[in-house]
């Protein structure tokens, strides 16, 4: 009997070891980081002079130990050496909105600031450790400073800490995100601190890919240059960007047709959200929750279910917030949704390369099934959306709007959806910090002016949530977590 048993462990203990022995020989991925913001960026960064649309995300990292801080501390300085954008900070684009937003360095940066270590205090429960990345969410960065912090914290119940980080989502999304974690985060327990970045050249950003950039006298990064007004320079892009549009309509008629319904269908909704809850309710507070579900049991539920992990992933959060508002005596048929489609192309880290896509999602169907093939048909049709891949040209045209009117449209528009949501792959193998292995990582993505947001990042074999609430929303988070809940292992019992 010990044979069989003992086989299959072995192998999968080697196969482990073998991706993570790859994993570590790999090159360096490239880097997003120009100087210059994108359209998209520049666009959030305006955005944020109404506080209801802050962008920045909370990564909360559960560590079955308590790492070394000193050596925690070496390996960020490193980090720091080897990614510009950490001791970057931003200038231009607001209030005045006089030039574009750009990263420039930081000459006063001081790395102690932004990698803190605090002990919670006893008992170190999980509510405890859960107030403070909420207190931490709504507490404005400071705009002279690189947009990023990191506390180490310790006294978690059962002997753990964990790792609590803040970003802006200027810097980069979920994706690149988790690409840039491996600058501070290991493969194994006993990895031997990185060289001195003081002996070190530091990494070159990644070069221009825009015309502008290479083009002196429009380059708002070009030493000795006078920055030009943003609007100024936006429209020049936009000028170009009719003149490729126009030809290309004149080549694909019906595409181009296609195109700008779709555009229409996602950037300019008219009717309100669809929660009797929560609708016309937002505030600065925030509440996070967080839940936890096995990624196999998950894969197979939705190989026998004829569809994908984020088909189960966004049908259980869909019948959760219906059953949320049925407990509350509400039934609602439709809510809609705001689902961060990722458009990286490459292996690159930092940056952003994310499109939103806004559909209705089924909430009233009682029958798990018809539920999930509901949710199903909608995600299929809303990626197959024309106007994700011109998401970047329209916020390129919308940041050269007066600010006051652009942040009104946006909240309009925000006003709409219901929640959002984000799915975000991580690691299959063990990762550490400072030699302390990680348990789990629940990411809190922005709520953008929406009741809700719920991230999911896959991490060895489970699927950890984070459940980001506006507390003038929804009352009774706690309750709005265990129906999610019982609505996810409602369609996970569906595998057998």
């Amino acid at each position: 009997m010990s044979g069989p048993v003992n086989g299959p462990r072995k192998r999968q203990v080697s196969d482990k070891a073998n991706v993570a022995t790859a994993a570590a020989t790999k090159p360096p991925r490239p880097l997003r980081m120009e100087r210059r913001m994108t359209s998209a960026e520049a666009l959030m960064w305006t955005l944020e002079r109404d506080p209801i649309l802050r962008s920045s995300f909370i990564s909360l990292t559960l560590l079955e130990g308590k790492p070394d801080f000193d050596r925690f501390r070496r390996r960020m300085a490193a980090a720091v050496h080897a990614l510009p954008r950490l001791r970057q900070r931003v200038r231009g684009g607001r209030p005045l909105q006089v030039s574009w937003p750009e990263w420039v360095d930081d000459e006063s940066f001081d790395l102690d600031y932004h990698v803190r270590r605090v002990a919670l205090p006893e008992p170190g429960s999980m509510e405890q450790l859960l107030e403070l990345a909420a207190v931490e969410a709504q507490d404005n960065f400071d705009l002279a400073r690189p947009l990023w912090t990191i506390w180490i914290v310790e006294g978690v119940e059962g002997g753990r800490a964990a790792l609590l980080s803040k970003m802006h989502h200027t810097i980069t999304d979920g994706v690149g995100g988790v690409r840039l974690s491996a600058q501070f985060i290991d493969l194994a327990p006993d990895t031997p601190d990185p060289p001195d970045p003081t002996t070190q050249s530091p990494t070159n950003p990644a070069g221009p890919t825009d015309p502008d950039r290479t083009n002196p006298a429009t380059d708002p990064t070009e030493p000795g240059r006078p920055l030009l007004p943003a609007a100024v320079q936006q429209l020049a892009r936009t000028t170009r960007l009719a003149a490729t549009t126009a030809a290309a309509s004149v080549r694909h008629p019906m595409s181009t047709v296609e195109t700008g319904r779709s555009l229409f269908r996602q950037a300019f909704i008219t009717e309100s959200s669809r929660s009797p809850l929560w609708t016309g309710r937002r505030g600065l507070a925030r509440h996070f929750e967080i839940l936890s579900f096995d990624l196999d049991q998950a894969k197979r539920a939705a190989h026998a279910l004829g569809g994908s992990l984020n088909d189960i992933y966004t049908a259980g959060l869909a019948g959760g917030v219906g059953a949320y508002h049925q407990a509350l005596g509400f039934e609602v048929e439709e809510l809609r949704m705001s689902m961060a489609v990722s458009t990286r192309q490459d292996k690159s880290a930092g940056g952003n390369a994310f499109a939103p896509a806004r559909l209705l999602v089924p909430t009233g169907a009682k029958d798990p099934r018809q539920r999930f093939e509901a949710v199903k048909e909608r995600l299929a049709e809303a990626r197959s959306e024309r106007s994700l891949g011109v998401a970047d040209a329209l916020a390129g045209v919308l940041t050269t709007l007066p600010a006051p009117l652009l942040v009104r449209m946006a909240r309009q528009q925000v006003q709409t959806v219901d929640f959002a949501t984000s799915n975000v792959r991580g690691a299959p193998f063990d990762l550490y910090v400072a030699g302390a292995r990680i348990l789990a990582n629940h990411p809190f993505g922005p709520t953008g002016g929406t009741a809700l947001n719920a991230t999911v990042l896959s991490y060895k074999g489970s699927m950890d949530v984070g459940l980001n609430c506006d507390t003038a929303a929804i009352t009774e988070p706690v309750r709005l977590r265990r129906c999610i809940e019982d609505a996810f292992n409602e369609l996970l019992h569906l595998a057998g």
